[in-house]
Formats: C-alpha cells, structure tokens, sequence
C-alpha cells in the first residue's frame, strides 16, 4: 500500500505550495515582502548554526547501555549500582579538545570522554578524557591555557610560541605533556582509548560514610595509537576518520565496549597520602589503589539526527546522583560552575530539556519561563515554594552528610606539601611505562613541535622547557637538546 503523502507546512504548520518561487510583481519585478515564506526558511536558514562549544567543538556520539557487574554497594548508596546486572541507558560523546569543529581527528590533543547516565535518580555526567591527569590544577589558569592551544591573535594560526611558552611557565603541566607527545596523544581511534573521569570525586554508602573515588573507562577493543607522522597522513586523508570509524563500526554491528573501574581511598589514606589527593596532574599508583570492576559500558546506537543528539548534548561534572559526590579537587570545583554556564549561554537556560539532555525521571522544580521552553512551562501550578496548594516535598532521606575541611582559614593558596614536586610521576612514565619504542617516538614528537618555536625568547622558552624536562627524567632532556641542537647545560 502506498504510503500518503505529507503537505508541505511552514513551521506553524501551515500548507503552502511554492517552495522554489518568491511572489514577484510580474515575472520579472521585485519580490514582496508579504511573502512570509521566503522570510521562514531565510530567517531558519540563518540562524541554523548555533555558537560552537569554545572547547570540545567537534565530536561524535552514540547511545548504549551501562551493566553492573561488580559490587560497589559497601562504597555508594547510589541506586545505579544497588545490582549486579542492574542496567542503565547512556549517551556518550567522543571530542577533540583544541580544535574548531572543521578541525582533524587525528590531531595532536587530548581527548574527551563524556557520559550520560539516565538513571532512576536522574542524569548523571560522568565528564572526562582519555588521561588520567591534566596540564593545569587551579581553574583560574583554564582560560589561559586554551587561550595558548588556539589561534594567536595576530597571525589567526595555530602558535609553538604560546604553547611552549605556557608550559615552561607552567611546570605542573608536565605530566600532561608527556602524555599529549606520546603516541598516546594520537589515539588510531575513540573505540581505542580509555576514558578517565580524572577529578577525584567521592561516594557516600547508606551508612553515610564517604569515600574518595577516581573513575576509569577501560576500552575492551584494546589501547591503539597512531605514531605523529601517520596520523599527519590520515589528518590529510581523512579528518573525519574517528567519526567514521564509530559510525561504521556501530552500524555494522561491531558494538564498542569499555569496563568501568574505580580506584577508593579513605580519608585517612588521603591525609597520609605523599602528594595531594585532590591534584588533578596526580595519578594514585595502582599498586596502592588498585582498579575494581564496576559495570561494562556498550555503545550500539548512532543518532537519527547529529545535530539534535550530538551537538546539543551538554554535559556537566556537577550533575551527580545520591551516592556520589564532589571533593576538594580545585579544578573539579571551577567546572562545577563553568560548564553549566556555558550550556546556558550556548544552547538556553533550558537546555535541559532538550531531548537527549531530558532525565528519565519527571522533574518538579519552581524554574519557569525563559527562552525555548517547550514543557508546559509548570502548567497553572505555583511557581514558587513554599506553598499551600501542590505536593512537592523535599526527600531528606537524599540529604549529604556533611564534608569535614582541614581549615577554617580561607586565603588564595598556591600550594601544599609537595605540591611542587611535578617531576617525579611523569618521569616514572617515561621510563617505567613507556617502552623504549614509545620513548623514542615522544622525544621525536616534541622535538618536532619544539622546533616550531620561533619568537625572540626562544633560547629562554626552550632552556625553560629543557629543565622541567631534566627534573623528570636526564635522558629525555638531553635526547629533546639534541634533536633541537640546543646547548644544553643542566
């Protein structure tokens, strides 16, 4: 049977029956204004492009399914975990970082890892990347610091000097360097990488007990990289190959899957552990912290429609459900902030409504009006509280216990104990993880990029650069001075 045919509407829902012609005055004379049509789908047409994130611009996303299969409960009340076996709808979103949304897959960045989780609680955002630590710890540097991996604002380009300069500047970020110029910091695919909440966050049990959690998104396709000069090639072959990579591998039936992990500390451990818990270019060694098995995360859905799921998707490190909490990690607390505060200047202040943003669970709050507001607005319920007239009533049981500080002073501190000490981790990396093939390709990855550096403090920049790198590891910065030809004297 043939399916009927639709009519043509304009968005109120109007028929019409020119789509390709504008009234004119005669064949030949000037369009009318009254042709409110031609208005419409101009009007649309130019307003198709919303602002794109400052961060993260390009990715890609797909919808799945999270499974308990390990026992957390003797750590978080969080009724997401209360089963083995226990499953829960995501959405995950795959991103560069630096980039525009035109920008290549396959460049040398960091990599995000964002996940949705629609529980019976509501949504939880799960909002991290493919490294376990970051370039800076203090929130007020971010802005800076992307400032440095975008385009300088003379030439427009992409600048060596900022980068390099920002990073000798800055040598808490070495960790994360060393990282970003290991083949790591190409990964071959999304499907091929980890993901790392990388903030230490806490859970709370039923007994009110609280824990500090780090979590862990291990890929079960196995960790793939390219080397630097191959993923040049495929930058120029294919910028969107990590795009096409999921979408092929998904809609073949090929479904991606990772294992979630957590590490646990207690708070008496936090308190003698040798660096600050709560750093964010700290990792906690396994051996100390080992991984314990979460659940198992599938993606086995592309959206109908990238542009309704994908790119208005917004994820926030605030949005946690009982069970899980925040820590004192400085970076976590400025994100808790800033990232909502960008969804509402990006997509409205009622983003969340937006279908893939949209809890499982019905909201009741006192929020009303503002643009794109598609609900019934509260309908003719108050839209205040307290009130005499609905049911709304807030659920003490769900009530945090309270966070224990260390201080009653409130100053602008730049550090804590061994808060300098940015050298010993990243130079267990290059020599205890890396392999010398690994060694060999990041020494040539940054070398590469060093040489880029070309403003008349160069020789300060990269002497700078070269003593952070002796303070990690002797061989790297003698390797680094000689592929740069630089007389370097330690």
């Amino acid at each position: 049977m043939e399916e009927k045919k639709k009519k043509l509407t304009t968005a109120s829902g109007i028929p019409y029956s020119k789509n390709e012609d504008s009234m004119t005055v005669g064949a030949r004379g000037p369009v009318l204004l009254q042709d409110f049509v031609l208005h419409e789908k101009m009007a649309h047409f130019n307003r198709e492009r919303i602002p794109e994130r400052v961060v993260h611009a390009k990715g890609t996303g797909a919808f799945g399914t999270f499974r308990v299969t390990g026992n957390i409960t003797k750590y978080t009340r969080a009724k997401l975990f209360n089963k083995i076996g226990k499953e829960c709808p995501v959405f995950v979103r795959f991103s560069t970082v630096g980039g525009e949304k035109g920008s290549a897959d396959t460049e040398r960045d960091p990599r995000g890892f964002a996940i949705k989780f629609y529980t019976e609680d509501g949504n939880w955002d799960l909002v991290g990347n493919n490294t376990p630590v970051f370039f800076i710890k203090d929130p007020k540097k971010f802005g800076d610091f992307i400032h440095t991996q975008k385009r300088c604002p003379k030439t427009n380009l992409k600048d060596p000097d900022m980068f390099w300069d920002f990073f000798s500047l800055n040598p808490e970020s070495m960790h994360q360097v060393m990282i970003l110029f290991s083949d790591r910091g190409t990964p071959h695919s999304y499907r091929n990488m980890n993901g790392y909440g990388s903030h230490t966050f806490s859970m709370i049990n039923k007994n009110d007990e609280r824990i500090w959690v780090k979590f862990h998104v291990k890929t079960e396709q196995g960790i793939k990289n390219f080397t630097g000069p191959e993923a040049d090639k495929m930058r120029g072959k294919d910028p969107d190959w990590a795009q096409r990579d999921l979408v092929n591998s998904i809609e073949k039936g090929d479904f991606p899957k990772w294992t979630l992990k957590i590490q646990v500390m207690t708070q008496e451990q936090a308190k003698k552990f040798k660096w600050n818990p709560f750093d964010l270019t700290k990792i906690w060694p396994h051996k100390e912290y080992p991984l314990i098995e979460v659940g198992e995360l599938e993606l086995n859905k592309i959206p109908e429609n990238y542009f309704r799921d994908v790119e208005q998707s917004a994820f926030a490190p605030a949005h946690v459900v009982d069970g899980i909490g925040y820590s004192f990690d400085k970076m976590l607390q400025g994100r808790l902030l800033s990232y909502p505060d960008a969804h509402r200047y990006r997509l409205g202040a009622n983003y969340e409504q937006i279908p893939v943003n949209r809890p499982l669970n019905k909201v009741a709050n006192y929020q009303r009006d503002g643009q794109m507001r598609v609900d019934d607005n509260g309908g003719n319920k108050p839209n205040y509280f307290p009130n005499s007239f609905d049911n709304i009533e807030a659920d003490k049981s769900y009530k945090e216990p309270p966070m224990q500080l260390d201080s009653d002073i409130a100053d602008w501190y730049d550090r804590n104990e061994n808060d300098d000490d940015h050298f010993t981790q990243p130079g267990n990396l290059f020599r205890n993880v890396m392999n010398e093939n690994e060694r060999k390709n990041t020494i040539n990855n940054i070398v590469s990029h060093m040489k880029g550096i070309t403003c008349d403090k160069r020789e300060e920049i990269i002497e700078r650069q070269l003593g952070h790198f002796y303070k990690a590891d002797r061989e790297l910065a003698i390797k680094v001075a000689e592929g740069l030809k630089f007389d370097f004297k330690p």
